[in-house]
């Protein structure tokens, strides 16, 4: 006598599983970008376990925030350059040249780049425009090293690999030659310009990051909105009301819930009042949003997109 087990009934969960594919493809998520939200989430939640409840804390995320903010701005340009098949090794470098040398004009009121020193004897006396021209000679310097650097990748058609790799060692080397073999600290640094660094006592305070939250909430209440009407005036597939709505009150509650926990519970060590969202992490925004709109927005993001996809045919394209 023979017993026939019984059929596992999987229409359930099938159903299941078609049904979250068919809401993520109707309401557009990028699902690559919420694989790696979901990765982040499990590392802190793991991290947070191992240093027993010390890593999910306002005080330690706003460092967090603070510090990763040249990284961030960094990765911004790098996007760019790695989309069109190419990569800079000598960024950290750079920074950390540019980051010499803008401190060099503050305390000794000299430019020493490539054996030139030219000394501005105006600002030994620490004028309030110090920090003004400390950043001018930063972004001067930058955009001079990457016009050279990339103008050897472009037009004499040298890798950049070996071109930035030849920039990660000169510009690191140039900081040892200039600045002398034994490490020190060049301070004082100007008192505005100590604002771009980050610090509990430099940030926006209580009611100010409330004000950005609310920016912020809005900018993603009309971004949803202006996304649909584009897509009802190019009569393509919208989302269902309900879902937009949904979407923009999750954001919402994100961006009150994170500054919360990270900007204002976060209370002043010296002061006691809440910290606030710190000035560099505004910078990080400001230039976040820039170059999205370049990318998405504007014909020179267009252009180096296609060419990333397709060099060939970029250029029979017209694409210089």
């Amino acid at each position: 006598m023979t017993e026939t087990a019984p059929a596992v009934d999987t229409t359930g969960s099938e159903r299941s599983r078609r049904s979250w594919r068919e809401f993520v493809s109707s309401s557009g998520i990028d699902t690559r970008l919420l694989g790696m939200v979901v990765a982040l989430a499990v590392i802190w939640i793991g991290f947070n376990a191992l240093s027993g409840g010390k890593f999910i804390t306002s005080r330690n995320l706003w460092n967090l925030s603070v510090q990763s903010v040249s990284i961030g701005i960094m990765a911004t340009g790098m996007v760019f350059i790695i989309v069109t098949r190419n990569i800079d090794l000598s960024v950290g470098s750079l920074l950390g040249f540019l980051g010499y040398t803008m401190a060099l004009v503050q305390t000794d009121g000299r430019i020493s780049v490539l054996g030139l020193n030219l000394t501005i004897d105006s600002l030994k006396d620490n004028p309030w425009y110090t920090w003004i021209i400390a950043l001018a000679v930063g972004l001067i310097l930058g955009a001079l090293v990457g016009l050279l650097q990339g103008s050897l990748v472009a037009y004499v058609g040298v890798p950049a690999f070996i071109v930035t790799l030849g920039g990660y060692l000169a510009w690191r080397g140039l900081i040892f030659r200039t600045g002398g073999k034994q490490g020190q600290t060049l301070a004082p640094l100007d008192e505005t310009f100590r604002y771009l660094g980050g610090a509990p006592e430099r940030s926006l305070g209580d009611w100010k990051t409330w004000i950005v939250a609310g920016l912020v909430c809005a900018g993603i209440v009309s971004s949803i909105v202006m996304a649909r009407r584009r897509r009802q005036r190019h009569d393509l597939v919208v989302r269902s009301l309900s879902m937009d709505v949904g979407f923009a009150i999750a954001g919402c509650v994100a961006v009150v819930v994170g500054i919360w926990l990270v900007a204002v519970k976060y209370a002043s060590p010296t002061t006691g009042e809440p910290v606030g969202i710190a000035y560099p992490v505004l910078i990080l925004i400001g230039v976040t949003l820039m170059m999205t709109y370049l990318a998405r927005r504007r014909r020179f993001g267009r252009y180096i997109f296609a060419y990333g996809g397709n060099p060939e045919a970029a250029e029979l394209g017209g694409i210089n």
